[in-house]
């Protein structure tokens, strides 16, 4: 069963001026700046049959710009490659990190100086749901 488009999800209109968080202004609506259009479901779920969301919980990869009570797109078609974001279970425990693999080292790391890299030695068990393909936060 295929789900109908959501109206609220349709493409939106994208400005191709920048904001600016300095001291610039942003231009008149009123001037014709609206270059293209943004479908969400394009830019963070590609392969929306194999996208799931997540929210995170704890501060561990805020230095990847992912703060606790962010949600996080995450794509199980895409095969992970050291450096990505990826949801991962280990031992049972779901966690999202960053991942590295370099010869037979693989490590899940954290973005954040208080969280230890967790390293993997034979026999432990860690599955990647998925690589993590938008972020989404709300302004505090």
């Amino acid at each position: 069963m295929k789900a109908a488009p959501n109206p609220a999800l349709l493409p939106r209109p994208l400005y191709s001026g920048k904001v600016s968080a300095g001291q610039s202004r942003f231009p008149s609506p009123a001037q014709d700046y609206e270059q293209e259009f943004l479908d969400l479901n394009k830019e963070y779920s590609p392969n929306i049959a194999s996208t799931y969301y997540f929210n995170v919980k704890g501060n561990s990869m805020e230095g990847a710009f992912i703060p606790d009570g962010a949600r996080v797109a995450v794509d199980t078609s895409v095969k992970p490659k050291s450096s990505n974001i990826v949801v991962a279970a280990v031992d049972g425990e779901w966690m999202v990190k960053r991942f590295y693999k370099r010869g037979n080292v693989v490590k899940l790391l954290s973005e954040h100086p208080d969280h230890a890299p967790i390293e993997f030695s034979e026999g432990q068990e860690l599955m990647i749901f998925g690589v993590v393909t938008g972020v989404f936060t709300h302004p505090k």
